[in-house]
């Protein structure tokens, strides 16, 4: 078994880091990480109904799709990530609680009385401190989960506010819970640096024979490859997503306007636009948006290159762009 050490905050470097792992080395690993702020999507779920793109556009928090099912999560550098890839017999790759079961006992150890709940949770007095998920590759499964340590929750809850209600599709949902960091429990004194080391020297006795291990320069590589050919890229972000509608209404400079669009692999098939209770079948950003990419960038490009009612001369741009979000 393999003890990464991986020191990059990077989150599309550390999301792809888990597939090249998975993917190219024949031995177990195990591999702790933290990432700057990002919002980490579930391999099943549309993006969009998971996020607040409003507040995560304006902040510059990047949002990726992860290989593994599950919902979304935040990640901070109050976040310890924990990865584990095992190689096992078909019947035992799934067994959420075997794989956090290290995990659990290193905070009982540390006294912190966390529990195994629902089908991935760990908890501490029905307070969620980590989510988990898992991803078979042949005779291989790879288990991940976060560790709220000290994260920022305002920003976790801001960024992951669900737009569920204006979304109709069969994409997996996240679950909410009421969330709490470790550093805020009776008894926890040390800081997330010693809180990680503790961590990684805790696991490297649980498990025998484990040797560290550092990314080489043609590890680096392949990761950064996959990186940018995958998980920097709107397809795989977004437009992996499964077909949806999308339908919102608002009032906007005294006009009622309803927005509903069918959505395939990330591709507007349709939109439907009324103004004032008024069909716009034949205006040109009707046009101009069937057939493109249900992006913030291609909807704004659109109201601009029209002048949808009035968008240029509007101060507040995501008063109109946000009403097909």
């Amino acid at each position: 078994m393999l003890f990464v050490e991986n020191d990059s905050l990077d989150p599309y470097f550390n999301i792809a880091a888990e597939e090249y792992l998975l993917k190219n080395f024949e031995s177990d690993v195990i591999m702790l990480w933290r990432s700057n702020p990002s919002v980490i999507v579930g391999k099943h779920q549309n993006t969009l109904a998971e996020i607040n793109l409003g507040f995560v556009r304006k902040n510059n928090i990047p949002v990726i799709r992860r290989l593994t099912g599950g919902g979304t999560v935040f990640h901070d550098p109050g976040n310890i990530n924990f990865t584990f890839i095992k190689q096992a017999e078909k019947e035992k790759l799934v067994d959420f609680k075997a794989h956090t079961a290290p995990v659990i006992d290193f905070l009982n150890n540390i006294g912190v009385d966390a529990r195994f709940e629902g089908k991935n949770d760990l908890r501490v007095n029905g307070l969620k401190i980590s989510g988990n998920a898992e991803h078979i590759f042949k005779n291989k499964v790879l288990h991940h989960g976060t560790l709220l340590f000290d994260a920022n929750l305002q920003t976790l809850s801001e960024s992951i506010k669900s737009r569920e209600p204006n979304f109709t599709s069969k994409a997996v949902k996240s679950v909410r819970s009421t969330v709490v960091n470790i550093a805020s429990l009776p008894g926890v004194s040390m800081g997330r640096e010693e809180f990680m080391e503790k961590l990684g020297t805790y696991l490297q006795g649980y498990f025998k024979n484990i040797n560290t291990y550092q990314f080489n320069d043609d590890d680096r590589r392949n990761v950064e490859k996959l990186k940018q050919e995958k998980y920097t890229q709107w397809i795989w972000n977004y437009g992996y997503s499964p077909q949806y509608t999308f339908k919102n209404s608002a009032s906007i400079l005294n006009r009622n306007i309803l927005v509903e669009l069918t959505v395939k692999k990330g591709i507007i098939e349709n939109l439907r636009l009324c103004i004032d209770l008024i069909n716009q079948d034949n205006n040109p950003l009707v046009q101009a948006l069937n057939g493109q990419a249900h992006n913030p960038e291609t909807v704004e490009s659109a109201l601009s290159n029209q002048n949808f009612m009035g968008y240029n001369q509007i101060a507040d741009k995501w008063l109109l762009t946000g009403l097909f979000f």
